[in-house]
Parts: C-alpha cells; sequence; structure tokens
C-alpha cells in the first residue's frame, strides 16, 4: 500500500517505522530536515521537506497514486487542509487526520466528504478515532 504520513513528529515517525516493517510504500512530509533525515537513515522510505498541506509538496510526495494520506503534524488547520486538498486535487481514497481542537471536534458535519472529506478522524481528547459517514 503507498502511504503518506504527514508530520515527522513522535507520532508520524512512529506510524513510519511500523507501516515500513509491514512492507508498505511509505514517505513522510516535514518541514524538518533533521527529522527527516532521521527517519530516512534509519527506514527504508521516501521523504519530501515542505509544508505539508501545499498541492506541489503533496504531488511531489506521491499524492496522484497514494492509497492513503495520514497527517499528524503538529497543526490541525494543516492536517485538515492536506486532507482537502489531496481529496480535491488527487482524488486520495482514504484521508485520515489527526485534530485536537475541541472548536472543530463538536461542529457537526464539519467533517462530512462534501465539508472537510476526512474518513477517519484520530482525536487524542476522545478515545477512539471517530470514523465519518461517507
Amino acid at each position: 500500500m503507498k502511504i503518506i504520513i504527514l508530520g515527522a513528529g513522535q507520532v508520524g515517525g512512529t506510524l513510519a517505522e511500523h507501516l515500513a516493517h509491514e512492507e508498505n510504500d511509505i514517505t513522510v512530509v516535514d518541514t524538518d530536515g533533521g527529522r527527516l533525515r532521521d527517519l530516512h537513515n534509519r527506514l527504508d522510505i521516501r521523504t519530501v521537506s515542505g509544508p505539508a498541506s501545499y498541492p506541489m509538496v503533496l504531488r511531489q510526495a506521491g499524492c496522484e497514486d497514494a492509497d492513503m494520506l495520514i497527517a499528524v503534524t503538529n497543526s490541525d488547520e494543516v492536517n485538515m487542509i492536506a486532507c482537502q486538498v489531496a481529496h480535491t486535487l488527487f482524488r486520495t481514497p482514504t484521508k485520515i487526520a489527526r485534530v485536537r481542537a475541541t472548536a472543530y471536534l463538536t461542529r457537526k458535519g464539519l467533517f462530512a466528504h462534501e465539508a472537510v472529506p476526512i474518513d477517519v478522524l484520530i482525536s487524542p481528547s476522545r478515545w477512539s478515532p471517530t470514523i465519518s459517514a461517507a
């Protein structure tokens, strides 16, 4: 499976490690070159340096033919916009995003496909992931 992970922090790095060991084709995107180098040196993955929600960066990461995008940067807004861009421009089939702010999580219908198209919403403040109705 071709998976793009946005964010090379603790969550993104751990995901990359686990998914790479399961024989997936992994690309990690982040603005921190040092974190990307560290991951690339430890794992058999691709890395792309740049802002995770930019269309050109997502294209460079291979979003055009990715099976899944997992957005776990430290910014809810970047995660949400990246999923929107992946959906609108690249028709990425599965989009997963971490969103922490209650201001977003309490708005009914915000994460529907006709709004902000996120298939699985990860929220550390909730005890389980929320799967959006398609």
